[in-house]
C-alpha cells in the first residue's frame, strides 16, 4: 500500500514538472472549450442543459457534465458538482441551488422546467464560462494520468504513460485527451464497465499501439473501445444509436 502511494505521488510530481494543461491561456482555453461545446451541444446555448431520453440524469455545460437526481447513482462518474464548485471558486456567480442536490427528480420534471428561471439562468451562466469549463476539463485530464497508472499493472505502465505523452505532444493532443476524458472518463472506475470491460481513456491507451502516428492511432483505438462498449451494453440501453455520433467526434481529433 505504501509503495502504491509513493508511486502515485511520483507520477503526480513528474506530470506537474511539465507544462500544465490546466494552465491554458485564455485563447487556447476558449478554442478548446468551443470545440468541446460543438461536440456535445452542436455549439448551441439550448444544448447546454439537456436530459437525453433513456438516461437517468441531466447533462450540463459544454462537456455535458452529469448531475444525478437525489437517491440515484449510476455507472458513470458524476461531474457537475465539481464543475459548479470550481466555477464558484473562480468568482462566477453560481447560485446556491446549483451547488446543492439536483432539483429535478426525472426527465419529465426537467423538460417542464426548460424555459423556467432556473434553467434559463443556468444556460446563461454556462454560455459565459466556456474557457473556465475548458480549464476544469483540463484539470480532469491532468489528474487522469496518475490515476490511470495507479490502476494499471506495473508491466503496462510504461506503455500507458508513453502513449499519453505521445498524444499530448501533438498540436491537437491536449484537446483530444481533454475531450475524451470528459466524454468517456478516465477508465479507472470499476463501475464503468460492461461485461467487465471499460471504455475510458485508460482502455484507449491500452488498445492503441506504441508506434505509428499518435492521433490517428488514438482515434482508431477509441473507435474500437467504443464499438466494444456498444456490443457489451445492455440491449435496453440501445447504445448503437450513439455510435455514429461518437465516431464523428473522434474525427475532430484529426482536424
Amino acid at each position: 500500500m505504501i509503495v502504491r502511494f509513493l508511486f502515485v505521488i511520483l507520477a503526480v510530481s513528474a506530470l506537474a514538472a511539465q507544462a500544465s494543461p490546466a494552465g491554458l491561456g485564455d485563447s487556447q482555453a476558449l478554442e478548446i472549450g468551443r470545440r468541446i461545446w460543438k461536440n456535445e451541444c452542436a455549439g448551441t446555448i439550448s444544448g447546454l442543459t439537456s436530459w437525453n431520453k433513456g438516461e437517468e440524469f441531466p447533462s450540463l455545460g459544454i462537456a455535458h457534465f452529469i448531475w444525478y437526481p437525489v437517491g440515484r447513482t449510476g455507472p458513470f462518474e458524476e461531474s457537475w458538482p465539481g464543475l459548479a464548485r470550481f466555477l464558484k471558486a473562480q468568482g462566477t456567480p453560481v447560485e446556491d441551488w446549483m451547488l446543492g442536490p439536483c432539483p429535478w427528480k426525472n426527465r419529465a420534471a426537467f423538460m417542464a422546467d426548460m424555459d423556467g428561471p432556473r434553467l434559463t439562468t443556468l444556460r446563461s451562466m454556462l454560455s459565459k464560462t466556456v474557457a473556465a469549463q475548458a480549464r476544469y476539463a483540463a484539470m480532469r485530464m491532468e489528474a487522469a494520468l496518475p490515476k490511470m497508472l495507479a490502476a494499471t499493472p506495473p508491466a503496462q505502465r510504461a506503455k500507458i504513460e508513453a502513449n499519453f505523452r505521445r498524444v499530448a505532444a501533438q498540436p491537437l493532443g491536449f484537446y483530444a485527451l481533454m475531450d475524451y476524458v470528459n466524454f468517456k472518463g478516465e477508465g479507472v472506475n470499476p463501475a464503468e464497465r460492461y461485461n467487465g470491460q471499460g471504455w475510458g481513456l485508460l482502455q484507449v491507451l491500452e488498445t492503441m499501439p506504441s508506434t505509428g502516428s499518435a492521433l490517428p492511432e488514438f482515434a482508431r483505438a477509441a473507435d474500437a473501445v467504443l464499438t466494444r462498449r456498444v456490443q457489451n451494453a445492455p440491449p435496453a440501453r440501445n447504445e448503437a444509436k450513439w455510435l455514429s455520433g461518437w465516431r464523428n467526434r473522434l474525427q475532430t481529433y484529426l482536424q
